[in-house]
């Protein structure tokens, strides 16, 4: 099927497209004003590991797969090119690129969120006397002001999968970017600026503010670049993208690359675009993603809430005037420890988990402490099955793995309920793991909260897809994308959270076991 202009007179329907590049597939959809899927396109996403513990991503790669992928949606849904209204792009958080402003030439990999090059330099900041000395001082600072304002700098607390220590590194260890930055010819970004720099013939040179939030380089109350930031760890300022709207007119795809110019009308971080096409637009939303990793945010409206334990703030969205907070907590290894399992042959089908974790009363003591990534905690946090019996069976270790999720989505929901001051409403679920009944239903119970379920789990596509409509005029306003979500399933609480305790007791002094191993 072409994929250039339709034949005859007749003005052609019009769809959005909204591409997904995730951390293991980039995946496109093609939707239509009632928000349906008529075609869609994937690609795995191939992550190389040159060292131990490194994680890069090919850009030439990602750059081919994204341009097929969007391709493959339109061909799919047997479309026109001409027949795209908007193009919205999410993408995964942190991971970014430096190249050569001139020549456009990468100096290196695309460096993954989820790699920990730099995590020795991250828990020796986190512990070193300089930064206990700038959080009393901006301490004192809250005290005598009052500003919430110096609450949440994001340099406070460091981790790994923020950008900004793995950034520290390359000018380091990368001399032609450390040579090019000097003589203002370096550029940084994240996935969304680099594949808006090709998209566009290397004319536009930008990002949105959700994207910019996530790198720990952004301070979200100020809503600039932070300077204090670059200067404790010798990043020059001159690399780094405007900051634009989420939904926005980015400019159009050269029309060498679709075969004619498709306007780009919203770039956004996968985890606020999910917020998004959830249609969380209210204080006190919230949405859990259970994909590669776990993501709880909650829609803190314009009210900005400081980094606490475990929890940190991000821009949700702006548009316009209106600038939306979210405050997250993540947890590492949802997605990566099932796909673990399978490859071990604990099972065949990812689909069967449920019904074998069903299939026994408990895990018969066996836990499961999941830390193939470095903790942000504790870089010796080891993964571990432990309580393991000759009685244990394949069943028991799967159960134990889905339990390990629900524990952990517990723990995080109890710290967001004690530290955000907002009543919370329904909680929506998305991500591949959110098709998993028995970690849906127990978490349910954990929580004693409603989940719902959409139809459409792939919630990063479709938000990056209504910011875009909403820019381009497809969509009205933010009213009309809630009347076209779609839900599939309801999970209510049907135990009480009580009758977990002993299993969670249980699993929380096997997590103390695998500490500082």
């Amino acid at each position: 099927m072409p994929c250039g202009q339709p034949s005859g007179g007749a003005t052609p329907a019009l769809y959005v497209v909204g591409v997904d590049v995730g951390s293991t597939a980039v995946k496109c959809h093609v939707y239509d004003r009632a928000a349906a899927v008529r075609g869609s396109g994937c690609r795995k996403v191939e992550a190389l590991y040159p060292r131990p513990g490194w994680v890069e991503l090919d850009p030439e790669v990602l750059w081919r797969q994204f341009v097929g992928v969007v391709k493959e949606a339109v061909q799919a849904a047997g479309l026109h090119m001409r027949q795209v209204a908007a193009l919205g792009i999410s993408t995964q958080r942190s991971t970014f690129i430096t190249w050569h402003k001139r020549t456009g030439k990468p100096f290196h990999n695309f460096i993954s969120w989820q790699d920990l090059r730099s995590a020795e330099l991250v828990n020796s900041w986190n512990r070193s006397l300089l930064l206990k000395v700038i959080r009393v001082i901006f301490t004192v600072l809250h005290f005598f002001t009052g500003n919430d304002r110096y609450l949440a700098p994001s340099f406070l607390t460091f981790s790994t999968q923020q950008a900004s220590m793995k950034l520290s590194w390359v000018f380091k260890n990368i001399p032609e970017a450390d040579e090019a930055a000097k003589k203002n010819n370096c550029c940084f970004g994240t996935v969304d600026t680099w594949l808006l720099y090709r998209l566009t013939k290397g004319s536009v040179f930008a990002t949105d503010y959700s994207n910019a939030s996530s790198t720990g380089v952004f301070e979200p109350f100020t809503r600039c670049w932070n300077p204090t930031l670059c200067n404790l760890l010798s990043i020059p300022m001159s690399i780094y993208p405007p900051v634009k709207d989420t939904s926005f007119n980015f400019g159009s795809a050269d029309s060498e690359i679709f075969g004619l110019p498709i306007p780009i009308m919203a770039l956004v971080a996968d985890q606020q675009s999910a917020m998004f096409g959830e249609c969380c637009f209210q204080p006190g939303d919230v949405k859990l993603t259970m994909g590669t990793g776990g993501f709880w945010n909650v829609n803190t409206g314009g009210n900005l809430c400081a980094s606490r334990r475990g929890l940190y703030p991000l821009i949700g969205w702006k548009i316009g005037e209106e600038v939306v907070y979210l405050t997250e907590g993540s947890m590492s290894n949802i997605g990566t420890t099932i796909k673990w399992a399978q490859d071990i042959n604990l099972f065949t089908n990812v689909d069967e988990t449920a019904k074998m974790a069903r299939s026994i009363v408990d895990s018969q003591g066996v836990c499961f402490v999941p830390g193939f990534q470095v903790s942000a905690n504790d870089p010796c946090l080891c993964a571990s099955f432990m309580g393991l019996k000759p009685t244990t069976t394949r069943n028991h270790l799967v159960r134990a793995i889905l339990e390990s999720v629900a524990f952990r989505n517990k723990q995080l929901f109890d710290i967001i309920v004690k530290k955000v001051r907002i009543p919370l409403q329904t909680v929506r679920a998305d991500g591949g793991v959110s098709n998993n009944s028995f970690v849906m239903q127990m978490t349910s119970d954990l929580i004693n909260k409603k989940i719902e379920k959409p139809s459409n789990t792939d919630m990063s596509s479709l938000g990056a897809a209504f910011l875009a409509g909403l820019a381009s005029g497809f969509w009205t306003d933010k009213e009309q994308l809630k009347k076209l979500r779609r839900i599939e399933t309801v999970f209510e609480p049907q135990k009480d959270e009580e009758e977990y305790k002993p299993a969670m007791d249980t699993w929380m002094q096997a997590v103390k076991c695998s500490l500082h191993w």
